[in-house]
């Protein structure tokens, strides 16, 4: 199969992409989050191409993205005024929202689950093809099963070449880290997966905002698209430490002692300066000491680049478990096989 890459699509091309996915071909998407592997989320046979390309279990949940919150009304049973709220203050946005699915949607789109996982991307591009497309797109993000998630179309390629067929190209993605997801009873928000809306955010239009026991119990089944299996791991082992800039140094300096090849290392500006003129060292910079947005935005970018250069381990300065550093961490703390230190 040969997969073509579409950049600054025309309408007549976006036509063409929505009618290669209503006919259940595989097309990667654009979102501010990562780039997705799209297809018809109503049908259950492009659903498994969905499986297939990524090597993914097909009980591992799908997010249908949708370009508003009228497309929803078909897909669900029941919106309650929490789950309103929440639309109406987040889509489009990094917020996917399960709710309790109808006969319409497969359950090869929910894993098995009554809930379907349903969200709006706030991409211009995404949601244009999405308008013209006139059904669900089940998105997973488009990398094989395990491997960091794609940030841009060259990303896609790398894993998905001949396995789909189209990949629409809209540069790098805006936030860099997947969706919060989150389930709705009555008036409590649960988040089964940090992501780009964080709890303080849902906790200003929300009174009740807790985190899924599966986010903080390993032997508990998640039920969050995403969390289930092994992801977001680089080829190299990774440890994350968290800590001052002098104390991340020296603690890199030490774990490195004993190790032969090239070493990764993913830091804040403030910790390379006190690095730098180790030449064992392969760095990655992601902004400045304890900026979160800037880690997001670089972490999977940074585990592809050290992909790229063949490292034998990685080191990963971390940032404080708060705010969106809850999402940056969840997907560290995965990277690295729990693998934190904390000093």
């Amino acid at each position: 199969m040969d997969t073509q890459i579409i950049t600054n699509p025309s309408d007549q091309e976006l036509d063409m992409l929505a009618r290669a996915l209503r006919n259940s071909e595989l097309v990667s998407i654009p979102t501010e989050t990562v780039y997705g592997l799209g297809a018809n989320g109503l049908d259950p046979e492009a659903m498994d191409k969905i499986y297939a390309a990524k090597g993914r279990p097909s009980d591992n949940p799908l997010i249908l993205h949708v370009p508003n919150s009228e497309s929803i009304k078909p897909l669900v049973t029941e919106v309650s005024n929490t789950a309103q709220l929440l639309m109406d203050t987040f889509w489009p946005g990094p917020l996917t929202i399960t709710l309790p699915k109808s006969d319409l949607v497969p359950d090869r789109a929910t894993g098995g689950l009554s809930r379907v996982a349903l969200r709006c991307p706030d991409h211009p591009i995404c949601r244009a093809l999405l308008e013209r497309t006139g059904v669900p797109v089940a998105a997973p993000s488009a990398n094989i099963s395990g491997r960091p998630s794609p940030t841009t179309a060259q990303d896609v390629y790398h894993d998905m070449k001949g396995r789909i067929s189209y990949i629409l190209d809209a540069g790098p993605c805006m936030i860099g880290v997947e969706s919060t997801v989150v389930e709705v009873h009555d008036d409590k928000v649960i988040i089964l997966r940090p992501g780009g809306i964080t709890k303080a955010q849902l906790e200003a239009v929300v009174s009740t905002v807790e985190y899924d026991i599966a986010l903080v119990n390993a032997t508990t089944k998640p039920k969050a698209p995403g969390m289930k299996y092994t992801h977001y791991a680089p080829d190299a082992p990774m440890t994350v430490v968290v800590g001052s800039p002098e104390r991340v140094a020296s603690t890199f300096k030490e774990l490195s002692k004993e190790i032969e090849g090239p070493i990764g290392c993913l830091v804040s500006h403030e910790t390379y300066n006190l690095m730098k003129e180790d030449t064992r060292f392969i760095f990655h910079c992601f902004g400045n000491y304890g900026d979160a947005l800037s880690l997001g935005h670089d972490f999977y970018k940074s585990l592809l680049y050290f992909n790229e250069n063949h490292v034998t381990l990685i080191l990963a300065e971390g940032v404080d478990d708060d705010g969106f550093g809850v999402a940056i961490m969840n997907r560290m703390e995965k990277a690295s096989s729990h693998h934190i230190i904390y000093k």
